[in-house]
């Protein structure tokens, strides 16, 4: 089984993109965030053609996330925890594969910056908030696997200059403590434990020609609880999307289950 997930940057703007990506690459699932539709203005007949069933939740012009997936998926819900903004970031589902039985979230966290506004105090709250139900939804099933875009560069080697954001939202003493914190709990960042000290990105910004100078950092991640490590066989950060006509800033990020 192949899962996929890609900040696609508004669904209908790349949805060529996305249907080149289906054909090629072929995910079972695919986690998509900050769709930036309403479901009304979803394309799922695009979709639907390409034997993708669509699960989203969506928001007009802004966040927003969606789960396509070739097989029907149960206990799809929008409803994680109340998010003190209103905003759609978390669609969770239950995923049957083989003798598995565990929970897919598909997450886009808030950005945060800048740093002493209220966007960064919305991102700690956030994640505050995510780190507790995360803790309590382990006591319940203990095979979980958190995928998206976590707006948090984890390391200094996971961006191509690090002292320029030592200010920023994604890169704070406290912000990579959130993170960690859901890796202590049992996690393991799937890119680092198949990749000690390699370098890649999964994101490059569209300004200062960015993708062409290799200026990424790598913030949309696949988070694996560890009784489901054994069935992780690879990971690829599959850059060819980044580099089309239109792109998004984002390029996709898969793993393959055993």
């Amino acid at each position: 089984m192949k899962i996929s997930t890609w900040n696609v940057n508004s669904v209908r703007a790349r949805i060529d993109n996305i249907k080149d990506y289906l054909k090629k690459n072929n995910p079972d699932i695919l986690l998509m965030q900050e769709i930036k539709t309403e479901e009304k203005n979803y394309p799922f007949d695009d979709f639907k053609k390409l034997k993708y069933e669509s699960y989203v939740f969506g928001q007009k012009s802004y966040n927003g996330v969606a789960i396509i997936s070739k097989k029907k998926l149960d206990n799809v819900e929008t409803n994680f925890f109340k998010d003190k903004m209103g905003h759609s970031r978390i669609i969770t589902t239950n995923v049957k594969y083989k003798k598995d039985n565990f929970i897919l979230i598909n997450i886009y966290a808030p950005n945060g910056n800048p740093i002493g506004t209220e966007k960064y105090d919305y991102k700690i709250g956030w994640y505050n908030s995510f780190v507790k139900k995360i803790k309590k939804l382990l006591d319940e099933n203990n095979k979980i696997i958190i995928s998206g875009d976590f707006n948090v560069i984890p390391e200094e080697i996971d961006v191509y200059n690090y002292k320029n954001y030592l200010d920023n939202a994604l890169f704070t003493i406290d912000v990579r403590k959130k993170y960690r914190e859901i890796l202590n709990m049992g996690f393991e960042d799937i890119y680092r434990y198949f990749n000690d000290d390699k370098i890649e990105y999964t994101f490059w910004d569209y300004m200062s020609g960015g993708w062409a100078k290799n200026n990424g950092m790598r913030i949309d991640h696949f988070l694996v609880s560890t009784p489901l490590l054994k069935s992780v066989k690879s990971c690829k950060i599959n850059k060819e999307p980044r580099g089309r006509e239109k792109p998004s800033d984002h390029t996709p990020f898969e793993i393959d289950l055993a």
